[in-house]
């Protein structure tokens, strides 16, 4: 658990945010801010730039929650929201919104932190998948170029593809440069010529 974790609570009444602030400096977390109208959220972010951001709204709505998600940018840092109440049109709402928790039957002071704590685990595994696919993706893209150039070079030098992989290589080697980015100058350069 990192204590010096920034956490911004959206919470409108003073009392409960007192026992917010309690409960997560029961916790360990002390770095805490509160915003008491969640209108004030996006400029708040920007100043603060939290690691986490902890909100309790009693009643919300599909269009509260898809702002809150955009605002909060909950693709970039966990958010949990606790809510007294929900659907699964909601539920699929948060989801879509990109919240790391959504916890219906309201704000308990007891669960708190470990909301918080799931919600932080949940968000780096996502996040870990999306930087997995994202590489996943990058490789297949680089594969494709790789591909295209070994054509090229069999067509052009009337080789096979080993041998069309072994001069990118080569070529590759002899600049310092990397395998991808000899096959993309080539990919480049036959389309300028093409």
């Amino acid at each position: 658990m990192d204590v010096a974790l920034k956490i911004l609570v959206v919470e409108p009444d003073a009392a409960r945010a007192q026992d917010i602030i309690d409960a997560l400096k029961d916790g360990g977390w002390g770095n805490v801010f509160i915003v008491s109208d969640i209108s004030s959220l996006a400029p708040k972010l920007t100043e603060i730039d939290p690691d986490i951001v902890l909100i309790d709204i009693a009643h919300p709505d599909r269009d509260t929650l898809e702002h809150i998600g955009t605002i909060s940018h909950a693709k970039a840092r966990p958010v949990a929201m606790f809510v007294d109440r929900s659907d699964a049109d909601l539920t699929q709402a948060a989801i879509t919104a990109g919240l790391s928790a959504y916890v219906v039957d309201g704000l308990q002071k007891n669960r708190i932190k470990p909301v918080l704590e799931t919600a932080i685990a949940r968000f780096k595994m996502i996040e870990q998948m999306r930087r997995e696919l994202d590489a996943a993706k990058q490789a297949l893209t680089d594969r494709k170029t790789i591909d295209r150039a070994k054509g090229l070079l069999m067509n052009a030098r009337n080789i096979n593809e080993e041998d069309a992989y072994s001069l990118l290589r080569k070529t590759a080697m002899d600049q310092g440069r990397k395998v991808i980015d000899v096959a993309h100058a080539l990919v480049t350069a036959a389309d300028l010529l093409g």
